[in-house]
């Protein structure tokens, strides 16, 4: 892939019979997508991360269950038959992973469409695909709004430190974390980018750092227990990180470790900027205290690569997700603007 791009994460298969996702598993080594056209083959896809970040996975979802709706259309299924079969479906892929809210949103807007769509399980299909297909290019619109809204955070010559990635690879557009970046490059502005590895699968050594190197943008990867030391020396000017969750109060869901980023940032007085879309944000959990987070496999911490690093037999703690408070958020960038403290969502 040349220099100066970013790659088609999620979109219709060639064929618009299912949903087709570049494969994160396999980065930076190779570049090779996945055309899912089950929904186990989706689900799968979503719960190993071959596809992830929540605006990614809420597409991704969309459009696996579009196309469960279409082949389900095809065997003629009376209208009750089909909306049962549609529920297994949907709830198939709602349970991929947890805690991100834009899965469940994308699956609840899918549908609610279909339903309305009267009786005829080939109209509630075609809705449903006319759906699936506004929600990407809204997730596309929704990225560059975010840009937009958070290009005045990040001034010419700017060093800016992200945990994970919300970058392109998160979405179906430039990112979320990532999209003032984009925006403020675009502008002619000079921007590095301090890279969290992000263990325990190093989505800022394996991701980011590759798409802004495909895409020609200054980036060093740093060990997560960096991140500190870095506020300390006067090299971090701003912090900017996604979400998969931001509830009512304020209170923030992302990747494991960026509650201790967000408190090193305020220990340095570097300001913590969070950018999600608005989808993200759940007016239902009043608080992260209220979120499930998803616990992930003992092997991801103790065999990363297939290579034994635990003894046998020592537990691991390996969940997905932390919760940030609200406390320690400068300021919330969604596609409806910039918001600051005090945080009510409802």
């Amino acid at each position: 892939m040349p220099a100066g791009t970013r790659p088609t994460v999620v979109d219709w298969t060639a064929d618009g019979r299912g949903v087709r996702v570049l494969d994160q598993r396999a980065l930076p080594r190779e570049t090779t997508w996945l055309d899912c056209r089950t929904t186990a083959e989706a689900v799968e896809a979503i719960r190993a991360l071959a596809v992830r970040g929540a605006p990614a996975i809420g597409v991704a979802g969309a459009i696996a269950l579009a196309a469960a709706a279409a082949r389900l259309a095809e065997t003629r299924l009376d209208p009750s038959a089909f909306a049962a079969a549609l529920g297994v479906d949907a709830a198939a892929l709602r349970a991929a992973r947890p805690t991100a809210v834009n899965l469940p949103w994308a699956i609840d807007r899918m549908l609610a469409v279909g339903a309305g769509a009267g009786d005829d399980p080939r109209a509630a299909a075609a809705a449903m695909r006319a759906e699936a297909t506004a929600v990407r290019d809204e997730d596309r619109a929704m990225c560059a709004a975010i840009g937009r809204h958070g290009l005045a955070l990040v001034r010419d010559g700017a060093r800016v430190l992200t945990h994970c990635n919300a970058g392109a690879l998160a979405t179906a557009g430039i990112g979320t974390a990532l999209a003032p970046v984009y925006a403020a490059v675009a502008a002619g502005r000079r921007v590095a980018v301090l890279a969290n590895e992000t263990r325990p699968l190093w989505q800022g050594a394996r991701l980011t750092a590759w798409e802004l190197a495909q895409a020609g943008i200054p980036v060093t990867v740093c060990a997560d227990a960096l991140a500190a030391t870095l506020m300390r020396r006067g090299t971090v000017d701003l912090v900017l990180v996604g979400a998969d969750r931001i509830c009512a109060n304020g209170d923030v869901v992302n990747k494991v470790g960026t509650y201790g980023v967000a408190l090193a940032a305020r220990a340095h007085g570097v300001p913590c900027y969070v950018a999600a879309p608005w989808s993200t944000v759940d007016a239902a959990t009043p608080h992260g205290d209220a979120v499930e987070i998803e616990q992930r496999a003992r092997d991801e911490v103790a065999r990363p690569g297939g290579l034994a690093i635990v003894p046998d037999g020592v537990p691991v703690e390996n969940p997905a997700f932390d919760v940030t408070p609200a406390a320690y958020v400068t300021a919330i960038i969604t596609d409806r603007g910039v918001h600051r403290p005090p945080y009510s969502f409802t």
